[in-house]
């Protein structure tokens, strides 16, 4: 029988092509880890490395060549708030980003001096001077205040900012037919704005309290009338994660913090008059 005749095997010049798309694949992997690790909860991350790690000594496996350390489970995978964690809360979320919305849009009351930004020991505070929102000795808004309330509370509705409004006076006493003293001055006027914030911009209302202070926390002396016109004010104070819940807790101890008396319904009543509910 004739022999078949072996034909000789074509050489293919593109193997290089398939070590090239391994490569480019593995680039894109890599790129995809990298993206996604640096996206992560790096509090979660620490926690399943250390958990790995001591899994992995339990084993005997990265053992060093002297000694093997065992990692404190205990300290390890706490159930509790670790001390990075408290260093992060301690910090606080950041306000950058609210100061500047907040800056943009009141640019004219603060230029007027009508309103200030200024960093607290809560938080950022946005100050409202009486003269801009309210008659002197009364809790209800003027009607030039309705502009400049619905841009403050656009600004501080989409954010997750817990909010304290806080009532300041100076230190000249009051005894009219509605209030005997500057405490249900400042009171009536916290209590107001958070009813005003919850009944009319719609505000959840876990995330307001009021505090009346009276005259006990002045930011300038009251020994001019300047001086005593910047501490008539409305402070709104945009708390921060790490004093949140202390902030609130020491509210909830004075009396005026529920927004259920009559002159913060009535402060309610003259804001709708002018300002008609948000949709409508």
């Amino acid at each position: 029988m004739r022999r078949r005749k072996r034909h000789t095997k074509h050489v293919n010049h593109e193997r290089w092509l398939v070590s090239y798309a391994d490569f480019i694949t593995l680039l894109f992997a890599v790129f995809v880890v990298m993206y996604a690790a640096s996206q992560v909860d790096h509090k979660k991350i620490s926690k399943l490395s250390q958990a790995i790690q001591s899994a992995f000594q339990d084993l005997g496996v990265f053992q060093s060549a002297n000694s093997r350390q065992k990692i404190n489970k205990s300290q390890s995978l706490p159930s509790s708030e670790t001390d990075s964690e408290k260093a992060l809360t301690d910090s606080g979320p950041d306000t950058t980003e609210i100061r500047k919305v907040l800056a943009l849009a009141l640019a004219p009351e603060i230029a007027k001096h009508q309103a200030e930004l200024r960093d607290g020991p809560d938080g950022l505070v946005l100050s409202l001077q009486e003269i801009g929102f309210y008659d002197q000795g009364s809790d209800v808004l003027k009607d030039t205040s309705t502009n400049i309330l619905n841009r403050v509370a656009t600004a501080l509705k989409t954010t997750k900012f817990h909010i304290r409004i806080e009532g300041h006076t100076d230190d000249v006493p009051i005894h009219n037919v509605r209030f005997a003293s500057n405490w249900e001055l400042s009171s009536a006027r916290a209590t107001g704005l958070v009813r005003l914030f919850i009944e009319h911009f719609e505000f959840d209302p876990a995330r307001l309290a009021a505090a009346g202070y009276a005259e006990y926390h002045p930011i300038q002396s009251n020994s001019s009338a300047e001086g005593r016109s910047m501490n008539r004010r409305v402070d709104i104070v945009i708390l921060t994660a790490s004093r949140r819940s202390t902030s609130l807790a020491s509210d909830s101890e004075t009396k005026h913090t529920q927004p259920t008396n009559e002159q913060s319904r009535a402060a309610v009543a003259s804001y709708s008059k002018v300002s008609p509910a948000p949709g409508q």
